[in-house]
């Protein structure tokens, strides 16, 4: 089963007159820049949109939600549409976004900005000091080919498998975020829609409050090694 692309303006009055609108990006990318009530159900979470409304889906461009389209239609067991273009198209046609520039960039952003570091590092130690660091721009440059052909990128999976998972979510109708399980550090009272707990075992809760962040643009627990 295929799902139908719609126009960003055909979207809005879906969801103006009660569809549900789902954003199938990473939770950090959601939490950085969104679309006005837009859910968050992360690509290959084993959920569900239990609601008798039309559902658009989108991401970033589009290009997540058409190579998954088969997933995407499953997940839905009423009316969906996928948002042609995705945030990208909307933000074009002029409609509101949410932006919050205190949230961390997403995992693929940091993996891009370190590389390129290092690349510019090999280039510079290659040429001023000794041609053998030159050999760490092509390394670099080799992983990079090798996770554009296979669609595996190593730093970030490594990355992911050192976050803590949360809680699976699901739709229930037109609401917010249940969980269909909870993990065993979240209590009760904790809001199902919180991102996860990105921090890996190596950083202690004092090291993660709010406003002792030294790069606000990093996840606490960031190194800077990817």
């Amino acid at each position: 089963m295929t799902l139908s692309k719609i126009t960003p303006l055909e979207a809005k009055r879906l969801v103006d007159d009660g569809g549900v609108l789902v954003d199938i990006r990473g939770r950090d990318e959601h939490a950085r820049e969104r679309i006005p009530g837009a859910r968050n159900l992360p690509l290959g979470s084993a959920v569900k949109v239990e609601t008798s409304a039309p559902v658009v889906f989108h991401c970033r461009s589009g290009g997540r939600t058409s190579a998954n389209a088969a997933t995407l239609a499953q997940a839905a067991n009423s009316e969906a549409y996928i948002l042609d273009g995705g945030l990208d198209a909307w933000k074009r046609a002029g409609l509101p976004v949410v932006v919050d520039r205190t949230q961390p960039i997403d995992i693929i952003r940091q993996v891009q900005i370190a590389a390129g570091s290092l690349v510019l590092l090999g280039v510079l130690l290659g040429f001023f000091a000794r041609p053998e660091f030159y050999l760490l721009s092509a390394l670099i440059g080799a992983g990079l080919l090798f996770a554009g052909l296979s669609g595996w990128c190593a730093p970030a999976a490594s990355w992911a498998a050192l976050s803590a998972r949360g809680p699976t979510p699901s739709f229930k109708g037109a609401g917010g975020l249940s969980p269909a399980s909870s993990p065993p550090w979240s209590s009760p009272s904790a809001s199902t829609s919180s991102p996860r707990d990105f921090r890996p075992f190596w950083v202690t809760p004092s090291l993660s409050r709010a406003g002792s962040r030294p790069f606000p643009f990093f996840r606490p627990h960031c190194l800077g090694c990817c």
